[in-house]
C-alpha cells in the first residue's frame, strides 16, 4: 500500500496555485498526512539584470519583506478550517524556487510534491523556465502536477 505521511505544497499565492492547496488537502485528509506548505521568494539578484546596482543591504532588506509578507500570507492557508488532525508545517525560503522546493523535500523526506502548472505570469515563465517542469526531473519523490483548469476529481 502507498504510504504518504509528508506531502509537500507549493504556492505563490496566486490564484493558479490555489488548485494545488486544494487537491494537497484533500490527499493529505485521505491519507491522513502531515501537510507541509512552502512558498520560496526568489532571489532579487537573480530577478534583476542590474543587481549589482543596489546593495547588498537594500537586496537583503527586500526579501525579508517579501518573506515576511509570505510567512502571513501562509498563515491563512488552507483556508477554510481544514485539518486533518495532524499538524501543518509552514516554511518560507529565498532562494532559487526549484532548488529550494527539491532541497525542503530531501530534508523533511516528502513522500509527494503537489505543485500547480502554472505561476504568476507568462514572462516569469520565459525568465525562470517552468519550475514545475524542473520539480517533475529533479524530485526524490513523485510529484502531482495540478493544472488550474479542466477536469477537477470529484469525490462521488
Amino acid at each position: 500500500m502507498i504510504q504518504l505521511n509528508r506531502i509537500l505544497v507549493t504556492t505563490d499565492f496566486s490564484d493558479f496555485s490555489r488548485p494545488a492547496v486544494d487537491y494537497g488537502c484533500a490527499i493529505a485528509s485521505r491519507f491522513e498526512s502531515e501537510l507541509h506548505l512552502l512558498h520560496v521568494v526568489p532571489d532579487p539578484a537573480l530577478l534583476i539584470p542590474e543587481a549589482g546596482m543596489f546593495s547588498v543591504e537594500a537586496m537583503q532588506a527586500q526579501s525579508d519583506d517579501l518573506a515576511q509578507r509570505a510567512h502571513s500570507q501562509l498563515a491563512d492557508l488552507p483556508g477554510g478550517g481544514w485539518d486533518n488532525g495532524n499538524p501543518i508545517r509552514r516554511e518560507v525560503r529565498v532562494g532559487t524556487i526549484f532548488m529550494e522546493i527539491i532541497d525542503y523535500a530531501r530534508a523533511t523526506d516528502i513522500d509527494l510534491i503537489v505543485i500547480g502548472t502554472h505561476g504568476r505570469s507568462a514572462l516569469m515563465h520565459v525568465l525562470m523556465g517552468s519550475v514545475a517542469e524542473r520539480i517533475v526531473r529533479k524530485s526524490p519523490c513523485p510529484v502531482l502536477t495540478v493544472k488550474p483548469e479542466g477536469h477537477q476529481f470529484v469525490m462521488p
